[in-house]
């Protein structure tokens, strides 16, 4: 019940240290320059696509219906930011999700989707609104159909506006919620110790298209709710070339699914929208105490 997958946090450019005799950069330096330039281009680029990459879609997704919950957004200390409200339903022939985020003082942040679940898991729609004082402070959208994809955010100087044209493959991108969706229909693939590479669209604010793995990463034990719960770890890792792991900090993500089966959402963590957020936790269960996940050996 997490808010947009958020694949890129912060990043700088290394410095280049420049040639005394001549104030020029020195040769190698400019070289390397170029390759993490290419390298970012590459990484994060609008539309970029990994040649090769499968074309199928995500089957064995189990069939939703109706559901309504009440999550809670927490700090990773535990400290609870805002009263969730999620809600599930089928409409149109087509799964439709929408989670509410309370924060008090007229902030709220609002995440839309919507998936076609047979004969695979296909999500088509994507979208989330932050309000801040009753006025608009982002919004994010893309069309997965069309692979139009929209930003508007509010900075200095007032609102300012983002398009783009991501290069999707059905049933092998996703954003948002869609990628819980996505593990709960590969998690016995995962369990098994495979490793699936998807696309995320993501936003800097401006749209982009990233390669990411997913897989499996153990089975935890967490306090929520005034419970002691086990659920599966697994990593949303962002696949980024080496050479731009010098500039590029991409947390992974981490989602929880239930354990045993069936297999249900637990628990997110992650950077909340875009770079420079803080990561948070997402916790099924609102009340009571949210503790940190430790392994079960």
């Amino acid at each position: 019940m997490g808010p947009i997958l958020t694949l890129f946090s912060r990043f700088s450019l290394p410095r280049y240290r420049r040639n005394r005799n001549s104030g020029r950069r020195s040769p190698a330096a400019l070289r390397l320059a170029r390759w993490a330039a290419l390298a970012w281009l590459l990484a994060a680029a609008p539309g970029a696509v990994v040649e090769g990459a499968p074309a199928a879609g995500v089957e064995g997704a189990p069939l939703e219906g109706a559901l309504h919950g009440f999550p809670a957004m927490r700090s990773l200390d535990g400290k609870k930011l805002a009263d969730g409200d999620f809600a599930q339903w089928i409409e149109g022939g087509r799964l439709h999700i929408r989670i509410l985020y309370e924060f008090g003082e007229g902030r709220r942040v609002e995440e839309r989707a919507a998936f076609r679940q047979s004969p695979e898991l296909v999500q088509e729609e994507w979208s989330l609104r932050e309000m801040r004082g009753g006025e608009l402070y982002r919004h994010f959208e893309v069309d997965f159909r069309s692979g139009a994809a929209s930003a508007k955010k509010r900075e200095e100087g007032g609102l300012r506006e983002w398009t783009g044209k991501l290069e999707l493959v059905e049933g092998r991108a996703f954003a948002g919620f869609g990628f819980t969706m996505a593990l709960k229909a590969l998690r016995e693939r995962l369990m098994r110790g495979e490793r699936v590479e998807l696309r995320a669209a993501a936003f800097t604010p401006k749209p982009r298209l990233v390669e990411v793995e997913l897989r499996h990463g153990g089975l935890d034990r967490m306090r929520m709710g005034g419970r002691l719960l086990r659920g599966d770890r697994f990593i949303v890792h962002a696949k980024i070339p080496w050479i731009a792991t010098l500039f590029v900090d991409a947390p992974d993500h981490r989602i929880w699914l239930t354990n045993p089966a069936p297999a249900g959402f637990l628990r997110w963590e992650g950077p909340l929208a875009e770079p420079g957020d803080p990561v948070i936790r997402v916790d099924l269960l609102p009340g009571g105490e949210s503790g940190a996940a430790e392994p079960i050996r």
